[in-house]
């Protein structure tokens, strides 16, 4: 970076001038970025040698897709933009699943790609790729740099739009050119997006009437989404519970929003949620939709949900409003501001009673259950035990499947910010590089990554980052020789024909995490004392992998079969 005085007849004027990357590198410590992850390539060896003396913290992964998951996990954790940086080509479009999780998981990311020079591009130059064309439907919004002194307003923009509104991904293609062109740096600029203006303030006359809806209301009940997390709006939900006496259900994104053991509580709702919260679901006649987006593992066949119910959808996106379930009382805005409206508002509280007592005693009657074994280990177990020994006060990360699932039902999440998990997109390969960068984001907490056999193998080589950060991360792989869920649905609705979802032949996992320098144990039922093994390793201050072999044929229940309603669910009871 350079300081020229430049003069005129009338006055001096000192500027910055700077190349690209050095401006980029600037933008990112005037947004107080903490930490980058990436990997470099021909494209962005400009950026990279800028990096070089900044000070700032990058994270190499093993792959771009572990970086760009890592990235998520650290934002769901921060509640900052995840930063994540590759190369042009096939550096970019490694990125595209963990762009493609974020977009429908709605978790901020400012993501810089590396693209060929300007002058060949659009020529099938060596590593191009038509990065936007290939992202506009998996980002908020993406830009190419074709000035570099546009880059600074671009940096800007890209950060404000990642983090206001219903936060996403924003990509920024940069060619190589334009990482190496010097230009006059500022970043005092007012953010002008005419064409972007989200809302985040509740309409009053809305907000009156749903305070009206819920004091006529008799089986009213609160749905409760990644919104409130989103929105920093834990608090406040559990204030306005308490104020009108509303029970809650989840959503699989939304745990940890209220917590697991309050009495209002009915469990997560949909395709393997609670009875209690499904039949809530199905009998209200008030459903209460806070961030959330009625997905259809939530809502089951929408030809029965909610039918008895008067509608009321909260979010921070109106295209939300109303897209899968008609809604009588729309209001857009943020999760907390609403909540915080609705608590002023103080309204009268509903004669609903009745309907709390059948509730609880559902939550009596119908509670999560397995068959406990004397021979083979169950997944449930593990994770009651896991719970029990971090006090239930972990960070869970996950890939998805069975275990994903188990990790829900059986983890009970009593605070905010504590589980990462692939909700929308459903990517496996997730939970490794989540749980980095959710264990970046929190150094002081416990995570505890919840894999299966077929996930782990996704992204295993992010092994080698924990090693070489130190991250006390535990791993833990429920291990059934299987891809879990693609088996049970096989078993289930295609005559027991298991094509391609049992695993002929897998690695040792021990050795692979030794040969990573990671310590490592293989737990099993038959071992003496495996349960203090599991203890030890979990409660340890160090890296610690465990390959644990369960039981080959669980599967979860309760379960909502694909077309049925959330009123049609098999496996309640034993």
């Amino acid at each position: 970076m350079s300081t020229n005085v430049q003069l005129n007849s009338s006055t001096a004027k000192c500027t910055n001038t700077m190349s690209g990357s050095l401006m980029l590198i600037e933008a990112l410590k005037q947004e107080k970025v903490e930490v980058i992850f990436g990997y470099p390539g021909g494209a962005v060896l400009p950026i990279y040698d800028s990096l070089y003396d900044s000070g700032m913290n990058h994270v190499l992964t093993r792959h771009e897709q572990g970086g760009i998951h890592a990235a998520e996990g650290y934002a769901r954790i921060s509640g900052k933009p995840g930063v994540v940086i590759a190369t042009s080509g096939p550096g970019a479009t490694n990125l595209v699943t963990g762009l493609t999780d974020a977009m429908i998981d709605s978790l901020p990311l400012v993501v810089f790609t590396g693209q060929v020079a300007s002058s060949v591009i659009g020529s099938d130059a060596f590593q191009e790729a038509d990065i936007l064309g290939i992202t506009t439907p998996i980002t908020k919004h993406n830009y190419q740099v074709r000035e570099v002194s546009e880059l600074p307003r671009i940096i800007k923009e890209a950060f404000h739009i990642a983090t206001t509104g219903r936060p996403g991904p924003v990509l920024i293609d940069i060619p190589k050119d334009i990482a190496i062109f010097e230009g006059e740096f500022s970043y005092d600029m007012p953010v002008n997006l005419p064409g972007y203006q989200p809302n985040s303030e509740p309409n009053y006359l809305q907000i009156r009437k749903l305070v009206e809806a819920v004091s006529r209301a008799k089986k009213p009940v609160i749905l409760a989404g990644a919104g409130v997390l989103h929105a920093n709006g834990s608090e406040e939900l559990i204030k306005y519970v308490e104020q009108q006496q509303i029970p809650v259900a989840n959503t699989l994104l939304g745990l940890g929003g209220f917590p697991a053991d309050h009495s209002l509580f009915l469990g997560m709702a949909g395709m393997h949620g609670t009875y209690t919260a499904n039949m809530a679901l199905y009998d209200c006649d008030l459903l209460i939709s806070i961030g959330a987006r009625f997905d259809d593992r939530v809502t089951g066949n929408l030809e029965h949900f909610a039918k008895k119910a008067t509608v009321a959808h909260i979010d921070i996106d109106p295209a939300e409003i109303g897209k899968n379930v008609p809604t009588q009382i729309p209001i857009v805005g943020d999760a907390k501001l609403v909540l915080e409206q609705l608590i002023k508002q103080d309204g009268k509280q509903g004669d609903n009673k009745e309907w709390n007592e059948q509730l609880a005693n559902n939550k009596q009657e119908y509670p999560l259950v397995y068959n406990d074994s004397d021979t083979e280990l169950k997944p449930q177990n593990i994770l009651e035990l896991i719970h029990k020994w971090t006090k239930g006060e972990a960070i869970v990360t996950t890939d998805v499947g069975q275990h994903q699932m188990w990790a829900a039902q059986y983890y009970n999440f009593k605070n905010p910010n504590k589980w990462v998990t692939s909700g929308g997109l459903g990517t496996m390969g997730f939970g490794l590089p989540a749980a980095i960068g959710a264990q970046l984001a929190d150094r002081e907490s416990t995570v505890v990554a919840v894999l299966g056999d077929g996930g782990f193998q996704m992204t295993l080589q992010e092994l080698s980052v924990i090693h070489e950060l130190n991250l006390p991360i535990k791993v833990v792989i429920l291990n059934n020789g299987a891809l879990g869920m693609v088996r049970q649905w096989q078993e289930l609705f295609y005559e027991e024909r298991y094509s391609h979802s049992k695993f002929v032949s897998q690695p040792d996992f021990v050795k692979l995490s030794e040969a990573y320098g990671i310590k490592s144990a293989r737990i099993e039922k038959s071992d003496e004392g495996w349960e203090e093994k599991l203890k030890e390793a979990i409660t340890s201050d160090e890296p610690v992998l465990l390959d644990i072999h369960v039981c080959k044929n669980e599967n979860v229940y309760p379960m909502v079969a694909s077309g049925k309603g959330l009123h049609e669910m098999v496996g309640v009871k034993l």
